[in-house]
């Protein structure tokens, strides 16, 4: 029995996929399979039934997950607890962040970190804004990078890195383009591209259009912001988005109206914090 046999197998619970978990572990399928059954073997039980062309959880598979998890934690707060107590800063440090935040904010700062700190494992899993900050509160990341919430967790620590100004945007050649001075209630009567409704940045935008008792024509839902970019580029709708997004293939609608969303840093104080996480706060606050 091994830790790579228990990480697969909360990988695959997590996917619900072998062929995903293949992927994000970076192995292969037969490896996948043999750690899975590895388990099997050792707890006398079956974990996995097949259905169709995936896997199906077994009763057995979801008992043993959080104590799994748990396990996991436990031994990564071990770990940190033993580099927190050294001097050379060093291990593993395993961070999320959004898509939009990792390709257009992080990469400066993450390369300055790794050619700072050669002895860390930069761990880093692209993920939504929502989905990163439970599993910060699930101890499942130690660090994210994400859109700020607008109603935080008081169980966890937030600092503001980035002031991120929204702006309602559509195809040049879209009918609202060619007009000015345009109101939320001209807005409503074209198709929309908005986050999906779970998302920080949807739940900014629709608080504006609540406020006048409004409610935009949502016709497609889309979590990357760089696939809403490109879907109102090509005329199927307008939508809000990051200033900083903005290209010719789009143009900024004439709307007077002010939105920003909080890009930042979110961890679990509770949490042993190994000096690589220390040091990377600590960075990204200067």
């Amino acid at each position: 029995m091994n830790l790579a046999a228990f990480e697969a197998f909360v990988k695959v619970m997590e996917t619900g996929s072998i062929s995903v978990a293949v992927d994000q572990l970076f192995i292969t399928q037969p490896a996948v399979t043999k750690r899975i059954h590895s388990l099997e073997e050792y707890f006398g039980v079956k974990l996995f039934e097949s259905a169709g062309r995936g896997v199906q959880a077994t009763h057995a598979a979801h008992s043993l997950l959080p104590k799994v998890k748990n396990w996991l934690n436990e031994l990564g707060d071990i770990h940190h607890t033993l580099s927190h107590e050294q001097t050379q800063i060093q291990g593993r440090l395993k961070i999320g962040t959004s898509h939009h935040i990792g390709l257009h904010h992080l990469p400066a700062p993450l390369k300055h970190f790794v050619q700072q700190f050669p002895q860390v494992t930069l761990d880093v899993h692209f993920v939504d804004s929502e989905q990163a900050h439970e599993k910060v509160l699930a101890g499942d990341l130690e660090l994210a990078f994400l859109t700020l919430p607008p109603s935080g967790d008081e169980r966890l620590n937030y600092i503001t890195i980035w002031n991120d100004p929204l702006v309602f945007v559509a195809a040049p050649f879209h009918p609202l383009a060619q007009k000015k001075n345009l109101t939320l209630q001209d807005l409503i009567e074209y198709p929309s591209l908005l986050p999906a409704a779970q998302t920080y940045t949807a739940q900014i935008t629709l608080a504006e259009f609540e406020k006048q008792g409004l409610k935009p024509k949502i016709t497609m839902s889309n979590n990357p912001l760089e696939s809403i970019r490109m879907l109102v580029s090509i005329g199927l709708g307008w939508s809000v988005l990051p200033k900083t997004l903005l290209n010719q293939d789009m143009q900024q609608l004439d709307l007077d109206v002010k939105m920003n969303r909080q890009l930042g840093m979110v961890w679990h104080p509770a949490r042993t914090q190994s000096r690589a996480m220390q040091e990377l706060i600590k960075m990204m606050q200067e």
